[in-house]
């Protein structure tokens, strides 16, 4: 089957598609399993190549019989290895087909316990249908896998993690890669999973294409080809005028260095013009720092009408505060009519009192901003990133970015609309733990207000600019992640924005 990599399904998706190939297409279940316990066996070899004792955990399910499929696959390709069962065996299906097969290959099973010493485990526990906490023997196993110094394989995905959300509910393999069958899944690219999943390989099967012409992507995995697409080479005969005037808002007493961030971040990604409306105090040490920016210091923001005007894109809220000098920007923000990107504090003060945003807005939330938006708590934010994602873009009709692993980039879609697609939720697999200090969310807020201005439309420009931003944090990282500062992000931008 021929499809992109970079499209992600959810876990019924992934069910319908493989129903439809049993039939509609006439391919057995077994043969769909043997195709996956092979490939993933192949990986296996290929990337493990010493591993020579290997270790396979098959749970009761489908996803046992994947692992007997491998063990067999194993063993013919003369590695050492020994099967633990979790659970009473299957006793019909496809899982006990192949159960039977690795025996009759003259395997042997034994119960689940304490694990032998192994260069390699194969974590075939359960798979994308699970969305409980592990328990039990099955939970006492996954703890004394992660305890494991030899790496971890796990087959569709990390037992212990929803393959729907990215969450875990208790315990959860850590693997060292992942091997997911037929599509990618959602769940495998935000939330927990990125920390969980290791290196995600996708086995299609080789399955025909016509399988996935039913089923609407739930998301789009972004790819770093994409910047060549959405930024292509200036004309020779280009002038500033040509891309956008951002104005900055921000930076109350004390905080001059995140308005600062944002504004350089926008120049930085090729906005035409970038002015900022600050506190007076902050106007001498940011032209200073950065004489290219047109610095305005008023403690009446009020009074600045005409250089709201001539912006193309505002971006409000980097170290806005929350008093009501904070409140009267906000305030001139919203009603410019201006595409707005709204961050940091301006983003608490429309919580506390929501406002409807300018057409074309966006809004960069993490995910404690994103529960007050929602009025929720960040932990059921974070227990399902998705539904928090597009629930921000329908209440806010704006463009969502909610930060974190695996960043989600939700666009606004039609009320009767019950599904997410690739058009409207995108997720980016870049970005390091290195960006988890002040200043980063400044940066990014600089980045997509900049592309706005250049004329790309908010959904493009939001994915360019979380996609650039994180491709930027991961060359920052080379030199490390503990103590990497937001304005390492600046001095990479222009070379990642080049592409």
């Amino acid at each position: 089957m021929s499809t992109s990599k970079r499209l992600l399904y959810s876990v019924a998706q992934a069910r319908a598609i493989d129903r439809r190939a049993i039939e509609q297409f006439g391919i057995p279940g077994f043969e769909l399993m043997r195709r996956a316990g092979e490939a993933a066996a192949r990986q296996i070899l290929q990337r493990y190549p010493l591993a020579d004792r290997i270790c396979v955990l098959a749970g009761p399910g489908n996803n046992g019989g994947d692992g007997y499929i491998v063990a067999s696959a194993l063993a013919r390709a003369r590695r050492r290895v020994c099967v633990q069962a979790l659970g009473k065996p299957p006793e019909q299906g496809d899982a006990a087909t192949a159960r039977q097969r690795w025996l009759s290959d003259g395997g042997s099973i034994d119960a689940l316990g304490a694990l032998p010493t192994a260069d390699l485990y194969v974590d075939a526990l359960f798979g994308i249908g699970l969305a409980r906490a592990l328990e039990g023997v099955a939970a006492n196993a996954v703890e004394w896998l992660n305890q494991c110094a030899s790496p971890v394989v796990a087959l569709d995905v990390p037992s212990g993690l929803n393959a729907d959300s990215g969450m875990a509910p208790g315990s959860v393999v850590i693997a060292h890669s992942t091997i997911t069958f037929i599509v990618d899944k959602v769940g495998l690219r935000t939330g927990r999973a990125p920390a969980l999943t290791g290196e995600v390989v996708v086995e299609d099967l080789d399955l025909p294409a016509a399988l996935l012409r039913s089923e609407v992507p739930t998301a789009e995995l972004l790819g770093a080809e994409q910047l060549q697409q959405w930024l292509p080479r200036r004309p020779r005969d280009a002038h500033k005028g040509q891309f956008g005037h951002v104005l900055v808002i921000g930076g109350d007493e004390g905080y001059g260095g995140a308005v600062r961030l944002a504004a350089e971040a926008a120049a930085r990604s090729g906005a035409g013009l970038v002015s900022v409306l600050t506190r007076p105090a902050h106007l001498a040490p940011i032209l200073a720092a950065r004489p290219e920016l047109m610095v305005r210091g008023s403690d009446y923001p009020e009074r600045a009408g005409k250089l709201v005007d001539s912006a193309s894109v505002v971006a409000v809220g980097p170290g806005l505060g929350r008093g009501e000098w904070s409140q009267r920007c906000l305030a001139l923000a919203l009603a410019s009519g201006k595409p707005l990107v709204v961050d940091a504090d301006a983003l608490n003060l429309l919580a506390a009192a929501p406002r409807a945003l300018s057409a074309g807005s966006v809004i960069t939330p993490h995910p404690a901003e994103a529960g007050r938006l929602l009025g929720i708590s960040t932990a059921e934010v974070q227990r399902d990133r998705i539904a928090a994602a597009r629930g921000l873009a329908r209440a806010y009709r704006a463009v969502s970015v909610l930060k974190g692993a695996g960043s989600l980039i939700a666009a606004p879609v039609a009320e009767e609309s019950e599904s997410s697609t690739a058009e409207d939720l995108a997720i980016c697999p870049f970005g390091n733990p290195g960006m988890a200090s002040g200043g980063s969310g400044d940066v990014l807020a600089g980045v997509c207000a900049a592309l706005l201005a250049q004329g790309l439309d908010p959904n493009a420009a939001t994915r360019a600019a979380v996609l650039s931003h994180a491709l930027a944090g991961d060359r920052a990282a080379a030199a490390g992640e503990r103590g990497m500062l937001a304005g390492d992000l600046l001095v990479q931008l222009r070379s990642v924005l080049n592409p």
